[in-house]
């Protein structure tokens, strides 16, 4: 008789039109490969004047940081986007096969610093210093989408996920152009909507808040679960999908709701990083832990951070 949590499967994808391989049983395969060192953190707010994200400091490019005290957005001094960026010439690019195409790439990249303390992340910052991160995300959003057509807001968390400075910060990326990602969440909701006449992930949430099996969290405006398709099982990867922009404006946009996806690294620990390599570079997507024991096991942790705690042991 099949059981989910022991037997290999594959579950479809409808955001993507793909599809992922959950193998629970290859947990207990004994690790010797390569483990990562846990990430220690202090509840002790610091300042690294050494650091070219903090308040004040000399960036690489020369330019000082303003001596800050929340929020701060630059110019990344080392864009993958060009808002001036030349196109190609049409006699350049013509090509008949259609093997060889280029076509525009103008943009912006942008730097956001959550907090002026490197060692301040969001689970430890106040209510009110995260509010100011997402009213900045938001008036960044806003002010780029009247000239771009995607823009991308994302967050690469820890060294794990080989973020190259430990600041809290995340990017911004404005493009003249839709991403493949984006793009192929687009035609997938575009086609569920016409099709039924409603939100593909409204439909979806509504059916996993019944469900509860994969629910982490719940509020009056937002639900954070595993997706019955994830492909990571659990430092992160985020960013932020919302209908495009630009040009698509003027556009119905009614099969599009906004999500926040969190694209984790690890496959069982905090020191076993999942590689994607061979099968899922070749074939498709590969998980061990199933969607239903990440979800539990991220119920279970503490609303209270961990730093938090040991700092209540040290006083006690």
């Amino acid at each position: 008789t099949f059981v989910a949590k022991k037997h290999p499967h594959i579950r479809y994808n409808p955001l993507k039109d793909e599809w992922v391989l959950v193998s629970p049983q290859r947990t207990l395969r004994p690790w010797l490969g390569k483990t990562e060192n846990a990430t220690e953190m202090s509840a002790t707010r610091t300042l690294d004047p050494s650091n070219p994200l903090c308040p004040g400091a000399r960036r690489a490019n020369g330019e000082v940081n303003p001596v800050y005290d929340s929020t701060f957005t630059f110019q990344n001094d080392f864009p993958a986007l060009l808002e001036d960026a030349p196109s190609p010439e049409s006699q350049e690019n013509a090509d008949e096969s259609g093997l060889f195409r280029m076509a525009e790439a103008k943009g912006t990249c942008r730097v956001m610093c959550f907090h002026p303390c490197s060692n301040v992340t969001l689970p430890l910052m106040s209510q009110s210093e995260v509010e100011k991160v997402i009213d900045e995300w938001a008036l960044q959003t806003e002010q780029l989408s009247k000239t771009y057509t995607w823009v991308q807001v994302f967050e690469n968390k820890g060294e794990i996920m080989g973020c190259s400075n430990p600041h809290p910060h995340c990017q911004i990326w404005a493009s003249s152009f839709m991403p493949n990602e984006p793009s192929v969440k687009d035609k997938c909701q575009r086609a569920y909507f016409e099709k039924t006449g409603r939100p593909l992930l409204i439909d979806y949430v509504f059916q996993e808040l019944d469900k509860k099996e994969r629910i982490v969290l719940e509020s009056h405006h937002w639900v954070a679960l595993v997706p019955f398709w994830a492909v990571w099982p659990f430092p992160y990867s985020m960013g932020w999908h919302g209908a495009p922009t630009g040009k698509c404006l003027s556009e119905d946009v009614s099969h599009w709701q906004l999500h926040a996806a969190y694209l984790p690294p690890l496959l069982r620990s905090a020191t076993v990083k999942k590689f994607m390599v061979g099968y899922e570079m070749l074939a498709l997507p590969q998980r061990d832990l199933t969607p239903e024991q990440a979800a539990e096991t991220l119920r279970a942790q503490s609303e209270v951070h961990y730093t938090t705690h040991c700092q209540s042991e040290k006083s006690s």
